[in-house]
């Protein structure tokens, strides 16, 4: 089951993040302030297909790679803690924050401040589960048919 979970799971904290990611830069830059509004307060409704799937993502991996000594394995468990961390510490309160923000129509300098850093923060977790995508592809085409976690 882990192995049919883990790249839906993947694919759609991914494509979530690249979606929250263009709707604000696009938002930002040809929409109007009532549409930066309703992104922004959209965004962590999204929250409840985002943080689910990660959750998702993350346990399935961990059943998967266990017992594993595969290099690919191990670096994508090393940025597991990153991905998670930025999140946590960094996205969801930016974009509570903005959300807030946005709905009192307050686009001063802290927005943009918490704007800049959320693009970057969301810019390293979209290359990293970017990476964590590609690595576990590589790692499927090396897999044998059976479950075998000698590998």
């Amino acid at each position: 089951m882990a192995k049919m979970i883990h790249p839906i799971a993947g694919a759609i904290a991914l494509l979530t993040i690249g979606f929250f990611w263009l709707s604000t830069v696009s938002s930002e830059l040809l929409g109007s302030e009532a549409l930066v509004v309703t992104v922004k307060t959209m965004i962590p409704w999204g929250f409840l297909i985002l943080i689910p799937s990660l959750m998702a993502a993350g346990g399935s991996g961990l059943q998967l790679g266990r017992g594993w000594r595969n290099p690919l394995v191990a670096v994508k468990r090393k940025r597991m803690p990153i991905i998670a961390g930025n999140g946590i510490l960094v996205l969801i309160p930016s974009a509570l924050y903005l959300s807030f923000k946005a709905q009192a129509e307050t686009f001063d300098a802290w927005f943009y401040i918490v704007q800049t850093i959320e693009l970057i923060a969301g810019a390293v977790n979209i290359a990293l589960l970017s990476l964590n995508m590609r690595d576990g592809l590589r790692l499927t085409r090396k897999r044998p048919a059976m479950d075998d976690a000698s590998t």
